[in-house]
């Protein structure tokens, strides 16, 4: 386990970078996103940051609260769905707008549902929609801003990292259906959770792979109390609220989640594959080779080592596979405007 007294120690470094770093928090207004963004606030030095979110009232309230914590940083909220691929495209148009470099993407933006299937006019399913493809389209849209973030002339601002708060830990146990890879026919919340899963992790390998001066984050959370269950009506509140209270001696409190997820988006443990050499203490990635730039973490901030599983799947070019798929549905989805 990283402790709370070195990873607040290294968050306090933070102030010593210089002045400008630019970060996008999708799913900042609300839970883990939120609380990562506070921190990020308070710790650096005039951070310009945009939160990608639904709720205009909230935003309005956070910035308003980001600004009293850091009276120096810039504020953007970007109004979004972003369930919908053609609405990410637009937040990434805007960001891109204004800014020559990112230097860090950050994505927890998640749909609490126990329905099944929920169909977008995108022909994808909601809940997978936003774990797994909606990340992935940032991801690919803003990575040339995220290269700029890890060119800069000026060495305290190399920062380049894209973080995925989801569950790394699924996807290695179990296997993917490669012949329905969006769910289409196959589509229960267990096939979801195991596929947003696995995707993401061999997605961040190939990014990795692509783009060496940028670092990739999938990020396990542990159980923390976001308040994510409020939308799924009265008798699941106060099911949760029973749960939470015989949950709470393992929950993660959640303003220690958004400390320990600043770690994990600044430390330099989790290098960028091109600088791992450089560092003392490069971590190992999913795939047990150190500093391979794509890292799996458990909630404490240790990398999660290869399983036996994910190894398999690598061998049969999971990664590959789960790309070409992926670039399938954005040059349906994206560039045809159509439905998958």
């Amino acid at each position: 386990m990283v402790s709370l007294t070195e990873i607040r120690t290294h968050n306090a470094t933070l102030k010593s970078l210089s002045s400008g770093l630019v970060a996008i928090f999708v799913g900042g207004t609300s839970g883990i996103g939120l609380s990562t963004a506070r921190e990020f606030v308070r710790n650096t030095n005039s951070p310009h940051v945009y939160l990608v979110g639904r709720n205009q009232a909230e935003a309005t309230r956070i910035i308003g609260e980001l600004r009293e914590i850091n009276p120096t940083s810039q504020l953007d909220f970007i109004k979004s769905d972003v369930s919908l691929l053609k609405n990410v495209d637009e937040a990434c148009r805007q960001i891109k707008e204004k800014e020559q470099k990112v230097n860090l993407l950050f994505m927890t933006v998640g749909y609490v549902t126990f329905q099944g299937r929920d169909e977008t006019e995108e022909g994808l399913d909601r809940k997978f929609a936003v774990h797994y493809y909606a990340r992935i389209r940032f991801l690919q849209n803003l990575s040339p801003l995220l290269t700029a973030g890890a060119n800069s002339p000026d060495p305290t601002l190399t920062l380049s990292r894209a973080v995925s708060v989801l569950d790394p830990k699924i996807g290695r146990a179990g296997r993917p259906n490669f012949s329905d890879l969006s769910l289409k026919d196959n589509f229960t919340l267990r096939n979801c959770a195991t596929h947003a899963s696995a995707m993401n992790n061999f997605a961040l390998e190939h990014f990795a792979q692509t783009y060496p001066g940028t670092s990739f984050v999938h990020a396990y959370p542990s159980i923390v109390g976001t308040g994510a269950m409020r939308g799924l009506g009265t008798a699941w509140t106060a099911a949760w609220k029973v749960g939470g209270m015989l949950l709470k001696p393992f929950m993660v409190d959640l303003g220690e989640s958004g400390e320990r997820h600043l770690f994990a988006a600044t430390a330099p443990r989790y290098a960028p594959r091109a600088r791992a050499e450089r560092v003392e203490d490069v971590a190992k990635g999913g795939d047990d080779v150190k500093g391979s730039g794509s890292y799996q973490l458990n909630w404490d901030g240790e990398t999660l080592p290869d399983s036996k599983t994910a190894a398999t799947l690598r061998a049969e070019d999971a990664e590959k596979r789960i790309w070409t798929h992926t670039e399938e549905v954005f040059k349906k989805v994206c560039e045809e405007s159509g439905k998958y």
